[in-house]
């Protein structure tokens, strides 16, 4: 079976970061080339055009082939073809919830395991950080985050972006763990979460100051585990 590796950003890469994040240049050499081509698939933002041209504008600077998967404004007729010529999948921020429902539609979920099973690398920031998972903490459903339990699940458990930016993310993401919601792992803004297969390996970050976390329910109480991270060049 190939290598296969999600990484999930809490925050950061070329969003936040700017064209030359660390972060993306982590993702980018998990290739299985050196010249990889990279798709960006903004659909958890309705394919937001500002959205694509930063991509492009990040990714241009490196060596690498950028494109990107348009489905509000659908150009491309066989989807299972053109993302499993891909090296790295980068999926957006935005409305996750709204994203996966628009993914089921176009069968690209069961498109995106196979690009996993296949090696290609997926990665991506807030929604395309955790959609991966089986669940998740999200903002899809309106101002007050709430619980999401139909992710891709291709990871087990759950996931928790913007840690440290967004002040309700940690106690309601707690209160949810107590009430019985997966365990799983958060990350703050700039800090990447590096799986291979489906076991944890590193946490990696392009801010000094950032960090991950693991929360799992023992003996009817959250344990909330701090994971430094190691800094990117």
């Amino acid at each position: 079976m190939p290598e296969r590796h999600i990484v999930a950003l809490g925050g950061g890469g070329f969003s936040s970061d700017g064209p030359g994040s660390s972060l993306d240049d982590f993702i980018l050499a998990l290739a299985r080339r050196s010249d990889p081509k990279i798709c960006f698939v903004p659909t958890a933002s309705g394919d937001s055009d500002t959205y694509v041209a930063n991509f492009y504008r990040a990714f241009a600077l490196r060596a690498c082939h950028p494109s990107d998967l348009a489905l509000f404004r659908r150009t491309i007729v066989d989807l299972h073809q053109f993302l499993m010529s891909q090296d790295v999948i980068y999926v957006g921020g935005g409305n996750t919830a709204n994203m996966l429902a628009i993914w089921r539609r176009h069968d690209v979920d069961s498109i995106l395991r196979e690009c996993w099973e296949a090696g290609i690398v997926l990665a991506g920031i807030s929604a395309g950080a955790i959609c991966w998972f089986e669940a998740a903490v999200t903002d899809s459903f309106g101002l007050q985050l709430a619980a999401l339990n139909d992710g891709l699940g291709l990871l087990p458990g759950s996931a928790c972006p913007h840690y440290d930016s967004e002040e309700r993310r940690r106690p309601v993401y707690q209160r949810l763990v107590a009430e019985g919601f997966p365990s799983g792992y958060a990350a703050d803004e700039g800090v990447g979460l590096h799986f291979s297969g489906t076991v944890f390996t590193e946490a990696v970050s392009s801010r000094p100051q950032g960090s991950a976390y693991q929360l799992t329910l023992k003996d009817s109480r959250v344990d909330e585990r701090t994971i430094a991270p190691r800094l990117l060049g």
